[in-house]
């Protein structure tokens, strides 16, 4: 879902960076030094799986999986999705230096309301209500991610009103795809490592 060079207008370019500064600097804050290691594999598996994607006019289709990420990482998502973003703008130029700030916010922010939203749910002793909560968690992610997308777009010009709308669409499949496997990861940490999924806001 990055958003390429030269195509948002300089306000929501601004916008975009001055929200994720003020981000990442509270995730960082709030991330306690023995969670650097899990923020690193997580920010490595952010990088490898969005890598594979599928081009629609000035943005992409690919997996996010900011749901488990903000699930398993609370604020400290910002700062491991804005690493990652930058090792591919820099590696592969998948969006760059001024579209960072908003791919950055328009990824992490989600991951941070799905946190929210559902962490508690999931360590509940309901097995199935906890694994409703996950797929529910991976689609609404890349919904809200896909709506930030479009509504960057939207902001930039009423040219990108079409493209906005086939982003969204064209995510709906990343969706499902994404529910499916936050219900997985989260099985399977309920069962092998529930003391992952502890963690407080």
């Amino acid at each position: 879902m990055h958003i390429s060079e030269g195509i948002l207008s300089a306000p929501v370019l601004v916008a975009g960076a001055s929200l994720t500064a003020t981000a990442v600097g509270y995730g960082l804050k709030k991330m306690a030094y023995k969670q650097m290691p899990k923020v690193a594999i997580l920010s490595s598996v952010f990088f490898v799986a969005s890598l594979i994607h599928v081009p629609i006019g000035p943005s992409s289709v690919h997996l996010i999986l900011n749901g488990i990420i903000g699930l398993l990482l609370g604020w400290a998502a910002f700062p491991a999705i804005l690493v990652a973003l930058a090792f591919q703008a820099i590696l592969f130029q998948f969006g760059g230096p001024t579209t960072l700030g908003v791919n950055t916010f328009t990824m992490a922010f989600p991951a941070i309301i799905c946190f929210y939203l559902f962490n508690r749910g999931i360590k509940g002793k309901n097995n199935f209500f906890a694994l409703t909560l996950a797929f529910i968690c991976g689609f609404l992610s890349v919904l809200l991610s896909g709506i930030m997308v479009a509504t960057a777009l939207v902001f930039t010009g009423e040219l990108f009103m079409q493209v906005a709308k086939l982003i969204l669409i064209a995510h709906l499949p990343v969706m499902i795809l994404e529910g499916v496997l936050t219900v997985f990861c989260v099985g399977f940490l309920r069962k092998v490592r529930p003391e992952i999924l502890d963690l407080d806001a």
